[in-house]
């Protein structure tokens, strides 16, 4: 349903740190959120969070992502 790839790259302090978020309808018609976050290149880790309805998940997606850009993460092809 949305798709989210932001990536942080700054050489002077060594930082390389992707974070994505995936809103997918599950198999029963739940809604998940899926954020994976890491260093580029790492598998990196993941959460689920896992609702009725889509706009609650769209909104829960949302918060992430303007919490992300805040912190300086942007669009990239990571």
């Amino acid at each position: 349903m949305r798709d989210v790839a932001l990536c942080r790259i700054d050489p002077d302090k060594n930082m390389a740190r992707f974070y994505a978020i995936v809103i997918e309808r599950r198999l029963f018609g739940d809604w998940a959120v899926v954020r994976r976050w890491g260093r580029i290149g790492t598998g990196g880790r993941s959460m689920e969070t896992w609702f009725s309805e889509p706009a609650p998940a769209l909104a829960c997606a949302d918060q992430h992502e303007a919490g992300k850009r805040r912190r300086g993460y942007r669009e990239a092809e990571c």
